[in-house]
């Protein structure tokens, strides 16, 4: 079914077209991912779908009775608004549903005989939708979503006005997603996600049945959900089929492509002038009328544009000094904040050339443990040994070294003061900063700016071990493919933070898991990492690829009694998750004969089977308590062993 048809959109802010000649089609199932540099109109082409701006030129056509749910990134909370209120506020008509079902329950309870029938059709009507509407299953939907998108147990009593902007923004997605509308339109959904959370968003996308248009700079996230791709490209659409490796391949094929076309044309337009000239050179009758001829024909020729692409950044990072055999040692490090262990045991090494990337969920410590090994803070305890003549060049994430108060060629100027203007100058254009760009005020430039200023300051330290803390974050998905492309071809060694999988399968060799404290060692890329969590769950706890030696020596040290409580604490779960599945049967049993309206012919008998009814709802919901209560006992038990 075709839900959406744009067709030859145009959208200008003043005199500057964003968007000149946009056109594709959008249909159930599909998902679409937007691409294309910063700027290019990518967020404005979302506000125009969803009706937030209206093109100046062409025309959207959306399919009748369609619902399209736009994900905004500056959603503001009502006060006094709970997470669950948030959330419980979309299933309205299902809440008000419940409240009649129970005020009949309550009338039918004292109705004469007249009465009864005329309220136990209404009852049973009402019944049928909300059971049709998913009144049963919403709440643990809402729940799904919430654990799924980092929520934890509690978070739902807290005042939506107290989340932070990250947790803002995972609340807005989680509304978005229960909607479950026609048509989601997602701008950055990615954003504030860690891993597990990033993880859990594709697989559910993955499942949408509806069509889904998203803008993101997460590769590894378009490569798992898109089916096909959009590049915006100076205003102008160009429509890729399948996810962002297959768009990155045919871009450059239909480029090269272009491109000899292009070549050829010039190569046969020189052809032709120089034949052209050397029959006018003979000054014959013939040969002039050959030129004319020859020249009329040149003239009809349609001439093709030189195939043009965004101006992108070109770098490369060089060591100038080489390292021992072992660039780096970490042995036992330990860091905790008050009486909140951050990690402990921390043992891994990096030999010369190696590149190794720490990923963990969001404040599990990857930060805190890069700058306890660059001495920014102190470890509790443990030792950083590093190898013969490195040399530490360190982007931070925050950019905190970056001066505010000067510009951009004074800041790279006064970093490097022995290296001259002209040269900081072409550099700073290899960065995109052109003109008056490098006498912009550091203070005045957006995120992505400020990294490719520190970009800038980073490949000009020549150190032969790059420390980086989440160096794609504000990279647009060509700068971040230049990035990526100069590490790769880097002759030093790196230790890199980063949630961006897309760059981490990229670039590692080792990927350090930092999870509850404990680093595990998994050699190999993101993909190898994934494959081992794979035949990890597959083989249970027996199954420990890449455990530290401290951390196996702990497991070993579990007792018999922990063991055995385990297995009950387990015995517990399923018993209880037994018993919500024989309430539940219950429960549907006195459903169907509420349904039946030859019921409300017998008063007594329909009297009593919205009683029982009644209380078959009270006891699912706690059986479905005890369940979770039990799963909670056992999730602490294990987390805390």
């Amino acid at each position: 079914m075709l839900y959406i048809n744009v067709q030859h959109i145009a959208k200008a802010f003043g005199d500057k077209y964003v968007l000149k000649d946009v056109n594709f089609s959008l249909s159930a199932g599909q998902k679409i991912g937007l691409v294309g540099v910063n700027g290019s109109g990518k967020s404005t082409l979302i506000k125009l779908l969803s009706s937030k701006l209206h093109p100046d030129e062409g025309n959207i056509t959306f399919s009748r009775g369609i619902n399209i749910a736009y994900l905004e990134q500056a959603w503001i909370p009502k006060p006094h608004e709970t997470v669950k209120d948030a959330l419980f506020f979309i299933f309205k008509p299902l809440i008000d549903m419940e409240i009649k079902l129970k005020q009949l329950e309550q009338r039918m309870s004292q109705a004469s005989s007249e009465e009864l029938l005329s309220l136990g059709n209404e009852y049973s009507d009402t019944l049928h939708k909300y059971e049709e509407q998913g009144g049963y299953s919403f709440r643990s939907h809402i729940n799904g979503v919430l654990h799924g998108l980092g929520f934890i147990n509690g978070d739902e009593n807290r005042l939506a006005s107290s989340l932070s902007g990250g947790e803002l923004t995972r609340l807005n997605l989680a509304r978005l997603l229960l909607l479950k509308p026609d048509v989601m339109l997602l701008d950055e959904p990615t954003n504030h996600l860690d891993i597990d959370a990033l993880t859990w968003l594709e697989s559910y996308l993955e499942d949408f049945t509806g069509a889904v248009i998203v803008v993101s700079h997460d590769r590894f996230f378009l490569d798992k959900v898109c089916t096909d791709i959009i590049e915006l490209l100076f205003g102008v659409s160009e429509y890729y089929s399948g996810n962002y490796t297959s768009y990155i391949k045919q871009r450059a094929e239909r480029f090269e492509s272009r491109m000899r076309v292009f070549t050829k044309q010039q190569d046969e337009i020189k052809r032709q002038t120089a034949i052209i000239e050397r029959f006018k050179s003979f000054n014959r009758e013939k040969s002039i009328r050959a030129a004319e001829s020859r020249t009329k024909k040149l003239d009809k020729m349609k001439l093709l544009n030189k195939p043009a692409e965004e101006k992108t950044i070109t770098f490369g990072f060089i060591a100038n000094k080489r390292i021992g055999d072992d660039a780096l040692i970490v042995s036992a490090l330990k860091k905790s904040f008050g009486e909140r262990l951050i990690f402990e045991d921390v043992d891994f090494m990096l030999s010369a050339g190696e590149n190794a990337v720490i990923i963990g969920a969001n404040g599990t410590g990857k930060t805190t443990l890069i700058e306890c090994i660059l001495g920014i803070q102190t470890p509790d305890s443990g030792n950083v040994k590093l190898g013969t003549n490195v040399q530490i060049g360190y982007y931070s994430q925050k950019m905190e070294e970056l001066n505010q108060d000067k510009t951009v060629l004074r800041e790279v100027y006064d970093a490097y003061p022995l290296v001259s203007h002209t040269k900081i100058r072409s550099i700073l254009a290899q960065f995109r900063f052109v003109g008056d760009d490098v006498h912009k005020q550091i203070s005045q430039l957006s995120g992505g700016e400020k990294a490719r200023v520190a970009l800038t300051k980073l490949m000009l330290s020549s150190c032969n071990l790059l420390v980086m803390d989440e160096p794609t974050n504000h990279l647009d998905s060509d700068s971040r493919e230049v990035l990526e492309i100069a590490l790769e071809n880097y002759n030093g060694t790196i230790l890199a933070v980063s949630h961006d999988r897309f760059f981490t399968n990229r670039i590692a060799d080792k990927i350090l898991h930092l999870e509850h404290g404990i680093i595990k060692v998994y050699e190999g890329n993101y993909n190898d990492f994934l494959f081992e969590q794979e035949k990890q769950k597959l083989h249970g706890k027996d199954y420990e690829p890449g455990i530290t030696k401290t951390q196996l020596n702990k497991n070993r040290k579990r007792s018999r009694d922990e063991e055995r409580k385990i297995m009950e604490l387990n015995t517990l779960v399923k018993n209880a998750e037994k018993a919500v599945l024989a309430a539940e049967e219950k429960l549907n049993k006195l459903e169907q004969l509420l349904s039946n309206v030859t019921l409300y012919e017998d008063k007594n008998k329909a009297i009593e089977i919205i009683k029982l009814h009644e209380e078959a709802k009270e006891e699912v919901e706690r059986k479905y308590s005890l369940w979770l209560e039990a799963e909670g006992n056992y999730n602490r038990h294990i987390e805390d062993d």
